[in-house]
């Protein structure tokens, strides 16, 4: 991008598509009422091309914010409803034998969308849950030694319940290093949920509310996140972040290599939706906690808000290159 750094346009020089931006945000803070942080990161990490693990109590709105973005971004959206009995064919499809021609036919599994909500996650069996690795890693599944090519954009949005609650699977490191970040959405403030009752609940809303964006649109901004400028003393911040919790006897784990990429990832969707074309310390900051929840883990098992108040002290520790 030339000139120095400042406010910049959106894609193309079109000050329009900026404001479509504006209103995605507007149309899902509709229906995600009083959590305009948590919208804010969803749409993070859409803008980021990354995924989204949502960690949090049945009832909490986590499928209407998935149909909602979905809907706002004029993307395909699939449910899926990971039980203990569900394989890994129903989600990513099988070769299905065809008499009349003589021949097996790929028939796409639900898989096959811009937007497809795990919904419950860990209550599947870590081998249904693998078979979502290779789609979310590279864009891609394989079925009977042939690959095949996801839409773009392509998105994994998985609920999982608290894993104290009856039949449910930890996730393992690896499906959890898959996502760019975790949120919980938890429960609203009391004038918040007064107007939820008295709406009947948002869902419906969700479900009617018309495309902002193109999946053409929506692609042009992902290219547009990923050309904000990272600069030297930014890199440097990130990988001491990286040392530090390397160092960290408090975590099972440091940050890895794809950790740190999913951190400066987030951090230049942030700067862009903040309307910037280079990223500042403070966006390193906000996104640091859901970003670093799944990755770094306790080496003791401690409740949601002591990991998160961990990680924000941790963060506090480590100083920004000046």
């Amino acid at each position: 991008m030339a000139g120095e750094p400042g406010i910049f346009p959106a894609p193309g020089g079109d000050v329009l598509n900026r404001e479509k931006l504006s209103w995605v945000r507007s149309r899902l803070e509709e229906v995600i009422r009083g959590k305009a942080r948590e919208v804010e990161l969803a749409l993070v990490c859409f803008l980021a091309r990354g995924h989204l693990l949502l960690e949090d109590l049945p009832g909490t709105g986590k499928t209407t914010l998935a149909l909602a973005l979905a809907r706002v971004t004029g993307c395909d959206f699939r449910k899926v409803a990971f039980t203990s009995d569900l394989l890994p064919a129903d989600i990513l499809g099988a070769e299905v034998w065809r008499p009349e021609k003589g021949v097996f036919e790929f028939k796409p599994g639900p898989i096959f969308t811009h937007i497809l909500l795990a919904d419950e996650i860990n209550r599947a069996s870590p081998r249904t849950q693998s078979a979502l690795l290779e789609a979310m890693a590279e864009g891609r599944v394989s079925v009977g030694g042939k690959t095949y090519s996801l839409p773009r954009p392509f998105m994994v949005i998985a609920t999982q319940n608290p894993e104290d609650l009856q039949g449910t699977y930890p996730l393992p490191e690896s499906q959890l290093d898959r996502f760019l970040l975790r949120l919980s959405l938890g429960y609203p403030e009391p004038e918040e949920e007064k107007k939820i009752l008295q709406a009947d609940g948002y869902y419906e809303a969700a479900c009617d509310l018309p495309a902002v964006l193109s999946p053409e649109e929506a692609r042009a901004l992902q290219e547009e996140v990923r050309r904000v400028r990272v600069s030297e003393r930014l890199l440097a911040y990130l990988l001491e972040l990286a040392t530090e919790s390397r160092r960290n006897r408090e975590f099972r784990y440091g940050l890895s290599t794809r950790g740190l990429l999913a951190l400066k990832q987030a951090a230049q969707a942030l700067a862009y939706i903040r309307g910037r074309d280079f990223v500042t310390p403070e966006e390193v900051k906000a996104v640091f906690v859901p970003v670093a929840y799944p990755r770094l883990l306790p080496r003791a098992e401690i409740p949601p808000p002591a990991r998160e108040e961990m990680l924000r002290q941790f963060l506090e520790q480590v100083p920004v290159p000046l």
